[in-house]
């Protein structure tokens, strides 16, 4: 056998089960979901809020229908077309999530440096291992203190 123990299906499915209900897979998951739901709300903005006025400003170009037809198509064979439009859309579409991402990511740098600043810590007179500044007993050395001492 390959594997030194007996796998049952049990313990294969426990086993999953311990992998599946891990915080970071869980919240990789969620990040997938939110992720899917976003990509259809940005691509309806796209398509259907942001390209139709610059469309009409381009003088009434729907950049879904635009592309470069290679070969017509015949009675029974299709077109051969170069849809350049809706990768345009597609282009779009990519830079409005990506913006999204990095104001996201922005945000959260800017709050956890925020929330690094204020969190003030204090070095133990015992051992001189950073302590958080409100500690009445360190966790390094246990040595007690007043906070006057400091």
């Amino acid at each position: 056998m390959i594997f030194e123990e007996e796998m049952s299906f049990v313990s294969v499915l426990k086993e999953f089960k311990e992998f599946a209900m891990r915080g970071s897979v869980v919240d990789l998951a969620v990040g997938i979901i939110i992720g899917a739901a976003f990509s259809q709300i940005a691509d309806s903005l796209v398509t259907d809020i942001l390209t139709p006025p610059i469309g009409l400003m381009l003088g009434g170009v729907d950049f879904s229908s635009l592309a470069l037809t290679i070969k017509e198509g015949g009675n029974a064979e299709p077109s051969v077309s170069i849809r350049y439009g809706v990768f345009l859309n597609h282009v779009i579409n990519f830079l409005i999530i990506s913006w999204a991402v990095f104001i996201l990511v922005k945000g959260m740098n800017s709050w956890r440096r925020r929330e690094k600043e204020n969190r003030k810590t204090i070095k133990c007179p015992e051992c001189q291992m950073e302590i958080p500044g409100n500690a009445k007993k360190c966790g390094h050395c246990w040595s007690e203190f007043k906070k006057a001492a400091f």
